[in-house]
């Protein structure tokens, strides 16, 4: 009897297509059991919640009464945290400081001095808020609610009657 006959099956009985198809298939399923490939971490596992506080800066934020905000910002505790578009949950306020608006101006001796802005911009307001929230320090940084944080990062706050874009400027674990 030969091995392959003359309609291509071997043995007689089977098909060499379907032999290979099968033996395809059967390659498949035991290289994905023997090698199921990198397994992640959850966030979960990595280890325990630590306090990360967070510093934004806030810059040219267009409103009407900035005391009235910073007022609601002390009283409500809390901000909804949105990182890289993506929600984070909520972290609460720990400060929130007005920065002075200045201005660079060159002095006769040819140096320069940055001295307060003499433009009466009534509306834009320039904020530094410390932020602190829950969440684990991995190899590759600090993480809030399985997003990363770092310096630069652009972050979104959002409140009862605010929602405004702010930028990282520095993060402890």
């Amino acid at each position: 009897m030969a091995i392959l006959d003359s309609q291509g099956r071997l043995f007689g009985k089977v098909s060499i297509l379907d032999f290979g198809a099968a033996l395809v298939i059967l390659l498949v399923v035991v290289g994905i059991l023997l090698f199921p490939g990198t397994s992640g971490s959850s966030i979960a596992q990595i280890g325990s919640t630590k306090a990360i506080e967070v510093d934004v800066v806030v810059r040219g934020l267009s409103v009407k009464d900035p005391q009235a905000l910073i007022a609601q910002f002390q009283k409500d505790k809390n901000i909804n945290f949105v990182i890289r578009n993506q929600p984070s949950g909520q972290v609460g306020i720990k400060t929130v400081n007005v920065l002075p608006r200045t201005v660079v101006v060159p002095q006769p001796d040819g140096s320069v001095k940055a001295l307060p802005d003499p433009r009466t911009d009534a509306f834009s307001t320039d904020m530094l808020l410390t932020l602190v929230g829950q969440g684990q320090q991995t190899k590759n940084g600090p993480v809030i609610n399985n997003n990363k944080i770092k310096i630069g990062t652009p972050v979104q706050l959002e409140g009862l009657d605010y929602d405004f874009n702010a930028s990282v400027i520095d993060v402890r674990v």
